[in-house]
């Protein structure tokens, strides 16, 4: 199982998607979870592995999904008995079972992902500094080489995005200077990366932003490029350009990862039931558990509360 749970967390982290690692670190009978349990929580709510039954699930669920927005780890106590302690997120155990878990959960997140178009002197700088900081360097221009990119996670000789991988942590820089500028700058403006910068004077963005415009590029993905690249700081040479650009895409990275964490802090509210058969509280939007008695909806943390419930739901509906 250890080595299945290595595969495919190598295997996410190959593809670049964001998932939470839960691992149960201490329990106490009875409960079905044991320290080593260990499961995959992906971005949609859904599950791969065991850390546990029904009743720690929901929590645990919960919990990934703050830790996937905040980008934050945290130790969660699931108990019968309430013990407030500092720097544990403590749940009631609501389940008939009884006994403690506590839980790890650990976000893994997809490192902020340059792609360079270009192969000129900021180009071949960037790319160094932005390996040197741990992001991943794509580099695609014709005639780019490997000699030229050394440390670059990839190197493409033919300038064809069709075939990259290009999420909301990829910033696209633009940095061809004078070999094929209109064609690398339209092809970065039909991705849906959320940066481009090109690297070129005021006055040469604009003259090729607006022929761009005249071939369709429409005015808000025009509005998104930022040229000249990088932050003001009276740049010059080809290396304090490139010091620039990273310099912005830090800025940017980090004024992204901030506002994730206030809107995870911040309450959202939620549609929540309780579950009639262990008193749990489930969140409606992402219960699997559900039924339908005289015209009401009931949810459930687990399929065990749910089949108890369909046996004499005139039972349990009016608890």
């Amino acid at each position: 199982m250890f080595d299945q749970f290595l595969s495919k967390a190598d295997e996410l982290l190959t593809d670049g998607q964001s998932f939470a690692i839960a691992v149960v670190v201490r329990y106490q009978a009875p409960i079905s979870g044991k320290p080593g349990n260990k499961a995959i929580i992906f971005p949609d709510g859904k599950i791969w592995g065991w850390i546990g039954g029904g009743c720690a699930q929901p929590v645990v669920v919960k919990e990934a999904l703050k830790a996937l927005a905040d980008g934050q780890p945290r130790l969660i106590r699931i108990s019968p008995s309430s013990s407030p302690e500092e720097g544990i997120v403590d749940y009631s155990m609501t389940c008939h079972s009884g006994g403690t878990l506590d839980i790890y959960i650990e976000p893994v997140l997809p490192k902020p992902h340059i792609l360079i178009l270009g192969r000129s002197p900021v180009a071949k700088t960037l790319a160094r500094l932005g390996k040197a900081i741990g992001y991943a360097i794509s580099v695609v221009a014709p005639g780019a080489d490997r000699e030229s990119f050394p440390d670059s996670d990839l190197v493409q000789a033919e300038l064809d995005l069709g075939q990259l991988k290009i999420t909301p942590q990829t910033f696209i820089v633009v940095s061809t200077q004078g070999e094929g500028d209109e064609e690398a700058l339209e092809q970065a403006l039909l991705t849906e990366a959320a940066y481009v910068a090109f690297v070129a004077s005021k006055t040469k963005a604009s003259k090729l932003l607006g022929y761009l415009k005249e071939r369709g590029v429409t005015v808000d993905r025009l509005s998104k490029v930022r040229a000249p690249a990088g932050l003001d700081i009276t740049a010059t040479s080809p290396e304090e350009i490139a010091v620039s650009i990273l310099a912005e895409i830090i800025q940017v990275n980090g004024t992204k990862a901030a506002s994730q964490k206030h809107q995870a802090q911040s309450p959202v509210p939620k549609h929540e039931a309780k579950d009639p058969i262990c008193g749990m509280m489930v969140d409606v939007s992402i219960a699997k558990h559900k039924s339908e008695f005289h015209g009401n909806s009931f949810y459930f943390c687990c399929s065990g509360c749910k089949q108890k419930f369909d046996t004499q739901p005139e039972k349990y509906a009016l608890l």
